[in-house]
């Protein structure tokens, strides 16, 4: 590598990623309104459970979903880190990096005997997400929308946005993304994955596809303001239990339900079924549970940046020196 080629990828890489991952300066910045944001109600007493919605996710989602290399490079940092589901990407009964959205189901004991409960669950667009504000790199983004996605050219899979997420909702695949190209086994890990509320398609003014293909009425698709007054009035004609609305600060996925959803939750926690992808119901406190989670991640992200520009340098030097 010439001196001046070496020069201009440290001031390209080094200097630029140290800004994108210190200030998110190529990353589109959080909804500043509700003006145009769009949200979705579901109708928990109306869903039947025939995975329409899913179905349809899974039909747009082929083409996104991760194909990861073979064999997954091993971490070299003394600890093996590769989440592997290719071989289980068929899986439905849960949240995966191949199944943005699958239908949460339990038996709830009513005053009228008991019930069969379904609930479609995915990624429930926070309006004020916590993954987008302390990715490192600025990879998890937020359309005006409301739409919260994951720029892959930018994701290294380090799980923040899962850890701070309240559900825990993105999933993560190894031996895929840019850290394959760069330092594979001592930067990155992968990618994660999760509904991205279809943000192409909202952007044109369509439903989500999952809203599209539910044959039974039992989602509801709108301007925020509108679904959430849909969502208020719907709980308070049968007397229901509403979620979305004022979780984490509030989301673009709202749940009405006859059923209280502490009874639901605590029928999900009898039975087994909450688990790694198959996300909770309980009320959400803090998005930040320390502070001093925010500050470390701010103060890191400069050197994560540095760190990036580095190894790529040192890769590309290398390479150098073996073509000599």
């Amino acid at each position: 590598m010439e001196r001046r080629g070496f020069l201009k990828s440290l001031a390209g890489a080094g200097l630029g990623a140290g800004m994108l991952s210190a200030w998110g300066a190529a990353a589109p910045v959080q909804a500043a309104g509700l003006e145009d944001c769009l949200a979705v109600v579901v109708d928990v007493d109306a869903c039947t459970g025939c995975e329409a919605c899913v179905q349809a996710c899974h039909e747009r989602a082929a083409a996104r979903v991760p194909q990861p290399v073979s064999p997954i490079p091993a971490s070299r940092w003394g600890r093996d880190r590769k989440p592997d589901w290719w071989g289980r990407r068929n899986v439905t009964d849960r949240l995966t990096p191949y199944n943005w959205l699958y239908l949460q189901s339990c038996t709830v004991q009513t005053a009228q005997g008991e019930r069969r409960v379904f609930m479609p669950r995915r990624c429930l667009q926070c309006l004020n997400p916590p993954c987008v504000s302390l990715c490192p790199l600025g990879a998890a983004r937020q359309r005006p929308t409301g739409a919260v996605y994951t720029e892959t050219s930018l994701c290294f899979g380090d799980s923040q946005c899962i850890a701070v997420c309240p559900w825990h909702i993105p999933r993560l695949q190894a031996g895929v993304g840019p850290y394959l190209h760069l330092a594979p086994g001592y930067l990155g890990y992968g990618q994660t994955f999760k509904c991205d509320f279809c943000e192409d398609v909202i952007s044109d003014g369509k439903p989500p596809l999952c809203v599209a293909a539910c044959p039974h009425g039992a989602q509801y698709f709108g301007p925020y303001a509108e679904m959430t007054a849909l969502a208020r009035r719907m709980a308070e004609e049968r007397h229901g239990d509403l979620f979305g609305l004022q979780e984490n600060g509030g989301t673009c996925l709202i749940y009405v339900s006859s059923i209280p959803f502490r009874d639901i939750e605590a029928s999900l926690l009898r039975q087994g079924l909450i688990s790694a992808g198959r996300p909770s119901l309980r009320p959400v406190g803090a998005s930040l549970e320390r502070e001093n989670d925010l500050v470390g991640t701010v103060l890191a992200a400069p050197l994560a940046g540095a760190a990036l520009a580095g190894l790529r340098l040192l890769r590309d030097h290398w390479r150098d020196k073996d073509e000599d």
